[in-house]
């Protein structure tokens, strides 16, 4: 099933009609290519009917191809200003987008888009880290979401998929990586938004994996703010303040000498086993 949206004026022709530019306050960037924009929303794969969760659609071109694809969205827009386009969408979609004018920070999400929903963002800059650690951070495991795919910049993007011993290595990598696969779906040239932002992007995608078994969140969390917290010391330094990590370094087969960015995921969660079984 395609979404078949017709009637509607090219994206260009709505933004000047509404007289919409990007807010820099709350990190708007819009992108305006339609090819770019199907290729993004075929990132998750086969959309027909499925529900999809969208934060900051803006004038609605990542919207735009979500709907094309045959999704029902619900999208999460702060800025008022670009509700009428939305609303344009919604009508010409048959009522496939549900919009709600809030802060994406402040929602029930699962409430709202419900399980086994795809989220799809070109995410505001301002929030677009602090939204992916949520999503990574929940205590239930598998998550109500079935994948990830999103617009960042391209540091943020490196840091997610990044390997043990990299400079790009650290708490976003493992955070992401020790049950998810995460991967570079793309890399967009900054020319491709409007404004152009000052740095390049890439789509990251990410699908759950199964939780390893005998160690919590709330250990991995613990364990990797400390450790990257003061990354460039030894691990018996940085972990002093997690009760029992520098004594089970050993036991996990870690050199208390090494440093933060050299171990790898795997051995994050040996070393929160020990701590999760005292």
């Amino acid at each position: 099933m395609s979404g078949n949206l017709k009637g509607l004026l090219p994206l260009r022709d709505v933004i000047a009609r509404y007289g919409l530019s990007a807010n820099k306050s709350l990190g708007q960037n819009f992108l305006l290519d339609g090819q770019l924009l199907d290729r993004i929303a075929r990132v998750p794969g086969d959309l027909a009917d499925a529900t999809v969760y969208e934060v900051g659609p803006g004038p609605g071109g990542l919207t735009r191809a979500l709907l094309n694809a045959g999704a029902h969205v619900v999208a999460v827009e702060r800025d008022d200003r670009c509700l009428p386009a939305l609303a344009e969408l919604n009508e010409a979609s048959g009522g496939r987008l549900r919009v709600l004018s809030a802060d994406a920070m402040k929602i029930d999400e699962r409430g709202e888009a419900g399980d086994g929903a795809h989220i799809v963002s070109n995410l505001p800059y301002n929030v677009g880290t602090a939204l992916f650690v949520r999503w990574m951070t929940l205590d239930a495991w598998l998550p109500w979401w079935r994948s990830l795919t999103l617009m960042f910049q391209r540091e943020v993007a490196d840091r997610i998929v990044a390997r043990p011993g990299s400079e790009a290595y650290g708490r976003l990598s493992v955070l992401a990586q020790w049950r998810t696969t995460a991967t570079i779906a793309m890399t967009v040239h900054r020319s491709a938004f409007v404004p152009p932002p000052k740095v390049m992007s890439a789509v990251v995608h990410v699908v759950p994996a199964v939780q390893p078994s005998g160690v919590s969140m709330q250990t991995i969390e613990t364990l990797t703010a400390a450790a990257f917290g003061q990354r460039r010391k030894m691990l018996r330094q940085s972990l002093k303040g997690v009760p029992g990590a520098v004594e089970a370094l050993p036991v996990a087969g870690i050199d208390p000498q090494r440093r933060a960015e050299t171990v790898s995921v795997e051995e994050f969660i040996a070393l929160g086993r020990l701590l999760d079984a005292r």
